[in-house]
């Protein structure tokens, strides 16, 4: 692995520099669901207008066809720059996109994948149920083919931006007695569909992000399964691999920010001559470079292989657990000021008790050991 950059990639940094100092709006985003969703659209649009969208998607779909360094040199640079969080565009971006250029048709992908660029088309995950969250292989939600449609009976839940999503990549069953990883598909499902119903799920900060999603009697193309019929567990492993592996990098530069905001604030208020805090301080920052090396050493992974692998769960998991620990330490410093301590765009409360889903989301801290172990280290199986 060679984590040196090229003349020409410190050249693309510098214009990606240059433009987002131009063009990051002041304003942020608002906390309002409707309000926002217009604020993330409008910013998604301005990407893609400008050149930044889809930095290694293909170009016949409105991306720009570079290299995997180069996207992670952009999100590094936009991270810096304070740019807003993508918000709604999350799925579609991050790993629906992705997953579709893996994957998909070629209808497929010329009718979908330049509305997500352009931030015309908001998606959703269709993948966790009330009884398989992590574990995906116990998803019940079933699609029974009749002449060219599937017919689709179940439920979701914590599916991201639901409310708000025209198009879900949806994980049902479509193989009647099939249990575990056998006869399940990956389709795209038309939000607006006669027969979902839509319950958003309030967070404890007092954001609605997540809904519950029921289906009865939805009817979907068969032309909208992704993969094959009974190819949904590759396609879903695609997925999340995207999810917990590049698409933490902000996140990373992000946390790297916030350490060296603790250290200012702690050396400011005279909290760092307490040698508790000082060690604490000093491990997080410790393990933020080596959060960093990790990625690099799985981007290289994925420029030798072409996709993400399991080594994509060591990050997420580090990831998460090391951005709950920068938050209980920013609330350890902020002391009696907490409730009106401004940290990053949203208020620290808020901002800490968003980040208990870290651990949750996109698969349960246990579950990442059980992958870490079983796929990484060869460990009998948990269960």
């Amino acid at each position: 692995m060679d984590i040196r950059f090229s003349d020409e990639e410190q050249r693309f940094r510098a214009e990606c520099r240059d433009w987002l100092h131009t063009h990051v709006p002041a304003e942020k985003r608002p906390m309002n669901a409707t309000d926002a969703l217009d604020f993330d659209k409008a910013w998604q649009r301005r990407l893609f207008d400008a050149g930044w969208a889809g930095i290694n998607w293909p170009t016949d779909y409105g991306g720009r066809g570079l290299s995997i360094v180069q996207q992670v040199i952009w999100l590094e640079e936009y991270a810096k720059a304070h740019a807003p969080w993508i918000g709604a565009n999350f799925v579609g971006i991050n790993h629906g996109g992705p997953t579709l250029i893996l994957n998909a048709s070629d209808a497929q992908k010329a009718y979908h994948l330049p509305r997500i660029l352009r931030g015309e088309a908001i998606w959703c995950q269709g993948f966790s149920e009330p009884g398989a969250g992590s574990d995906l292989a116990g998803i019940k939600t079933k699609g029974r083919i009749e002449g060219d449609e599937l017919v689709i009976n179940g439920s979701k839940i914590w599916t991201s931006f639901a409310h708000v999503a025209d198009w879900q990549e949806l994980v049902l069953r479509t193989e009647e007695g099939s249990t575990r990883h056998k006869g399940l598909s990956w389709v795209i499902c038309d939000m607006h569909a006669p027969g979902i119903t839509i319950r958003p799920i309030r967070k404890m900060s007092g954001q609605v992000e997540f809904a519950e999603v029921f289906y009865d009697d939805v009817r979907v193309p068969l032309a909208n399964v992704v993969g094959g019929l009974g190819n949904g567990w590759k396609v879903a492993m695609s997925t999340l691999s995207f999810e917990r592996g590049t698409g933490f990098i902000a996140d990373q530069v992000k946390q790297a920010q916030e350490i060296e905001e603790l250290l200012r604030t702690a050396r400011t208020s005279g909290a760092i001559r307490d040698d508790s805090v000082a060690e604490q301080l000093a491990t997080m920052r410790a393990e933020v470079a080596a959060l960093r090396a990790m990625t690099y050493r799985n981007i290289s992974t994925v420029i030798r292989t072409g996709q993400p692998g399991p080594e994509a769960s060591v990050i997420r998991l580090f990831t998460a657990e090391l951005g709950q620990r920068l938050k209980r330490m920013a609330l350890q410093l902020a002391g009696p000021d907490i409730l009106d301590f401004h940290y990053g765009d949203d208020t620290l409360v808020a901002d800490y008790l968003r980040g208990f889903a870290s651990t949750i989301a996109g698969g349960t801290a246990q579950i990442q050991r059980d992958i870490i172990g079983e796929r990484l280290l060869g460990l009998p199986k948990s269960r």
